[in-house]
């Protein structure tokens, strides 16, 4: 798979096809624990991300499968056994169509357009490093994509587990996507959702990670889930930063509901 860590495309024992970083990635280890967080964090909240999952990869499979390992700086390493990071791939790769990126004038053709602004109050609260990534994909005879956000691993600020806060991180390249936000509402029900989350709603998603993959650093963890908490109240300060950017993402803030510019359906995330 593209990207800087380098994930693999497996198929798991359950039949489901899981894109899956490894834990030693030439990233860093705690991407895996990013991911796991940031994208059960997402799910919480109603957005479109992939199910994921810890996957067990055996030394049998490593040993076996030349090509389960990273190049880096010129060098070839394999990849680790054991517990594994998967992100279900959204689709069945073998019968349906995905794409990483579409143009601009097919972006009509996106039926949750809309979860762009949604995804917002997630990277915003995350402090999401990287750009906003997302796939597109349907069944083959339909003639629509749904769009699904993916890879969480420069969340926390990848392996730093700090929240570097600038205007422009975290956020899709193209204005088009936001294009129909005129005000707040364009943010629900995330938005007060993230609000209103109350301590368990956190370590509900961090108690999923294992872990190997923060060091068994639980103080570590501890700080992460306290300030995610108390970031919560930050991010309608963070997105109001983003709309006032140079980028200027949202013309028709405060403009009548109705002037969307893309036409959408209701949000439907992917089945698992």
């Amino acid at each position: 798979m593209r990207g800087g860590s380098q994930s693999h495309l497996l198929r798991a024992s359950d039949g489901g096809f899981y894109v899956t970083k490894f834990s030693n990635n030439p990233q860093h280890i705690r991407v895996l624990a990013n991911e796991m967080m940031a994208s059960l964090l997402g799910r919480w909240l109603g957005l479109p991300m992939p199910e994921v999952a810890v996957i067990d990869v055996s030394d049998w499979l490593i040993q076996n499968t030349a090509e389960l390992c990273f190049d880096s700086a010129g060098l070839r390493a394999k990849c680790n056994s054991g517990l594994q990071l998967g992100s279900r791939f959204p689709c069945d790769p073998m019968e349906d169509v995905i794409f990483d990126y579409l143009p601009e004038s097919m972006l009509t053709k996106v039926r949750n357009v809309t979860d762009f602004a949604r995804v917002l109050v997630l990277d915003k609260w995350t402090a999401n490093c990287d750009g906003r990534q997302a796939v597109f994909s349907k069944k083959a005879k339909q003639r629509r994509y749904t769009a699904t956000f993916i890879d969480q691993g420069y969340c926390f600020n990848a392996g730093e587990w700090s929240y570097p806060d600038s205007s422009l991180r975290g956020v899709y390249s193209r204005n088009c996507v936001y294009a129909g936000v005129t005000g707040w509402d364009a943010f629900e029900p995330a938005l007060t959702k993230a609000e209103q989350a109350e301590p368990l709603d956190l370590w509900r998603c961090a108690d999923a990670i294992p872990p190997e993959w923060y060091g068994h650093d639980f103080n570590a963890l501890q700080q992460l889930v306290e300030t995610l908490y108390e970031r919560r109240l930050k991010i309608r300060d963070l997105i109001t930063a983003f709309k006032d950017s140079s980028r200027q993402p949202f013309p028709r803030w405060n403009s009548p509901a109705a002037q969307v510019f893309i036409p959408v359906e209701a949000n439907q995330n992917p089945s698992v």
